[in-house]
């Protein structure tokens, strides 16, 4: 059986930290009376620190100085850091645990490719930090999604051809990177939205060991 390497995203991919990347910049931009949606959430998605804040202030049309900037950075990931004190396997999103078992069991390369730079901690605490053969989060890239480099490094670590790499990703910008590093990309979620990806899937219910057998095999 040949080897692949399959590279997951963190955030809405394995557990649904999203909520609380949502609710901690909810609270810095009603701070600074911009109103912030879950459609504006959705532009965040894949979307570095730094980068989200850029997003967030230029809704509100807000002027900062780089000092007020790194400021509010720290704000927000203390924030966040809050709400997964108590995180747990209970945070893992369903399905997604049976497809990463299959996986090793069929010893497939498996590795973490995401903008967090909180990864490791979150891959602890849900307990499921041994499923993986490598882990890329924010602190060891420099170039954000769509940028495939996160994706590149993973399959590098793994030892495996980019062309024989399948990510799952749930953003736009991380199907786009995928795409750009002519991985094979799987989106997990909204088929109008990730319809730039080469399988597209509400959940990890919905795939199935023949799927997997076939990415394998292919």
């Amino acid at each position: 059986m040949s080897k692949k390497a399959f590279i997951f995203d963190l955030d809405g991919v394995i557990v649904d930290t999203a909520k609380y990347h949502y609710l901690a910049w909810q609270k810095i931009a009603q701070a600074l009376h911009i109103n912030f949606t879950h459609e504006h959430n959705e532009l965040l998605k894949g979307v570095s620190r730094v980068r989200s804040l850029d997003i967030i202030l230029e809704l509100g049309n807000v002027k900062a100085s780089q000092e007020d900037k790194e400021k509010w950075l720290i704000q927000k990931n203390e924030e966040y850091l809050s709400y997964l004190v108590d995180m747990d396997e209970s945070e893992i999103l369903p399905g997604v645990l049976n497809i990463l078992k299959l996986l090793k069991e069929k010893n497939q390369g498996i590795a973490l490719g995401s903008a967090s730079k909180n990864a490791r901690p979150i891959l602890e605490k849900t307990g499921i930090l041994s499923y993986f053969d490598a882990i890329v989060d924010g602190n060891d890239v420099s170039n954000a999604k769509p940028d495939p480099e996160v994706f590149l490094k993973a399959a590098q670590l793994l030892k495996i051809d980019s062309k024989n790499a399948i990510v799952f990703e749930d953003s736009v910008a991380g199907i786009q990177a995928a795409n750009s590093a002519e991985m094979t990309s799987v989106g997990i979620g909204e088929e109008t939205i990730l319809h730039e990806a080469d399988y597209i899937f509400k959940d990890f219910t919905q795939i199935t060991t023949t799927f997997i057998n076939d990415l394998i095999s292919q």
